[in-house]
C-alpha cells in the first residue's frame, strides 16, 4: 500500500503560513515491503513491489527536491531584493538549516531547468511523475532537439529512465551529426548498429583536425559495422590523445620533426596506441621533471630556514635536517621499492642548472 503526498505545482496560490502544521503526518511515505524471508513470494514479485516502491520514491524526490529549488530561489531573490548583493544572508539562511552552497545552487538549477522545460510547453506539470530524478536532470542538461524527443515518450506515456533519456540522446546524435557516413547512419535507423556504439565516436571525432575526421569517416564509410566502429572510435581517441600531447613536450623541434608524418606511420604499422601513449607519457615526463625541480628548490629554501632559526638547543631539530640532506643534495637519493627485500635498490637522480653548472 502506498500513500504519497501530491503538491498542485502549478498553482498560484501562496502557501498558508500554517501548511507545515496542516500537512500532519499523511507527508509520510508508507510501504508494505514484502518479506525478504517469504519464500512464498516469487523473485519477480519480489522485483516488482521493490522496484514500484523504489520508483514512488525516486518520483517524489524528485517533486520535493524541484520545490525546494523554488524555495531556495525565492529566499535568495528576497535577500538581493533587500540590498544583500553578496549573499552573505542567503548564506546565513543555508547555515541555519545546513544546507551548503554548493547543494542549494544545485537544487536552483534543478528547479530552474524545470520551469524552464514547463515554460517552453515541452512538459506539463503532471509530466513529472513519469520522470526518475536521475532521468529528469538528464533532460534538463540534454540538446532542445533530445527533449523534443522525451517530450514526445512522455506524452505517450513512457515512463523515463536516465538510461532512455541517453538512448534517444544517442539516436538523435546517430541520425543528425555531420561527422558519421550515411552508411553507418543508415544502419542505425534500421538498428542493425546501435545508436549507443555512435555517440563516443561522436564526441571523440569531434576533437579532432578535419583532416582527421575524413581519414576515420571514410574507415566507416567503407565498413559500417559495430566492430568497424569500436576500432575507429579507439583510434580516435589516441589520435586526440597525440595531438594533444605532441604540442605540450618541449623536446620536439618543429624543424626537426615531422609529427604528422610519424603519425601516418605509426598508422600505417598498426602502432597508433604504443606512439600516443610514448608522447603522451614524455609530456608526462617533462611536467615531472619541472615539478621535481620546484619541489627540489622550494625544500632547500626550508631546510635552509629552519637551520638558521635552529641551533645546539634543538639537537633533535638538527637531527631532521640531516635526515633529509640526500633529499636536499644536487644529487637526490631515494630507495626504489620496499627496504630490505630483493627488489629494493637505490636511485639517484642529479639535478643540474646554469648555476651549478658555471
Amino acid at each position: 500500500m502506498v500513500q504519497a503526498l501530491h503538491l498542485a505545482e502549478n498553482s498560484s496560490t501562496p502557501l498558508p503560513r500554517t501548511f507545515a502544521g496542516d500537512l500532519g503526518d499523511n507527508t509520510e511515505l508508507n510501504f508494505e515491503l514484502p518479506d525478504p524471508d517469504n519464500d512464498q513470494v516469487s523473485d519477480y514479485d519480489f522485483q516488482q513491489q521493490i522496484e514500484t516502491a523504489w520508483q514512488v520514491c525516486d518520483r517524489f524526490d524528485l517533486q520535493t527536491e524541484i520545490w525546494r529549488g523554488r524555495i531556495l530561489r525565492t529566499v535568495r531573490d528576497r535577500q538581493k531584493r533587500g540590498g544583500d548583493e553578496r549573499g552573505a544572508g542567503f548564506l546565513k539562511w543555508l547555515q541555519d538549516r545546513e544546507i551548503s552552497k554548493s547543494q542549494a545552487y544545485s537544487l536552483i538549477e534543478l528547479a530552474n531547468s524545470a520551469d524552464a522545460l514547463l515554460q517552453s510547453g515541452m512538459l506539463e506539470v503532471g509530466d513529472v511523475k513519469h520522470f526518475s530524478k536521475r532521468a529528469f536532470v538528464e533532460t534538463a542538461q540534454a540538446s532542445p532537439e533530445v527533449q523534443q524527443l522525451v517530450s514526445e515518450a512522455v506524452q505517450r506515456g513512457d515512463r523515463m529512465t536516465r538510461r532512455d533519456v541517453r538512448q534517444l540522446a544517442d539516436e538523435w546524435t546517430a541520425v543528425t551529426s555531420d561527422l558519421l557516413p550515411v552508411e553507418i547512419k543508415e544502419k542505425a535507423a534500421n538498428q542493425s548498429v546501435p545508436a549507443r556504439y555512435l555517440t563516443p565516436l561522436v564526441k571523440e571525432m569531434a576533437k579532432l583536425p578535419e583532416a582527421h575526421q575524413n581519414f576515420l569517416r571514410s574507415e566507416v564509410a567503407e565498413n559500417p559495422e559495430v566492430e568497424t566502429v569500436k576500432q575507429v572510435t579507439a583510434e580516435a581517441r589516441y589520435l586526440a590523445k597525440y595531438l594533444t600531447a605532441a604540442t605540450q613536450v618541449q623536446v620536439f623541434n618543429p624543424e626537426s620533426i615531422d609529427l604528422e608524418a610519424a603519425l601516418e606511420e605509426a598508422l600505417r604499422l598498426g602502432c597508433l596506441s604504443s606512439t600516443a601513449d610514448l608522447v603522451n607519457n614524455a609530456s608526462q615526463l617533462e611536467q615531472t621533471a619541472a615539478k621535481l625541480y620546484t619541489t627540489w628548490k622550494r625544500l632547500n629554501t626550508l631546510a635552509e630556514r629552519v637551520f638558521i632559526d635552529s641551533g645546539e638547543s634543538t639537537p633533535h631539530l638538527r637531527s631532521l635536517l640531516s635526515c633529509l640532506a640526500p633529499l636536499t643534495n644536487s644529487t637526490i637519493e631515494v630507495n626504489l621499492g620496499e627496504e630490505g627485500t630483493a627488489f629494493s635498490h637505490p636511485i639517484r637522480l642529479k639535478i643540474l642548472t646554469d648555476d651549478s653548472e658555471s
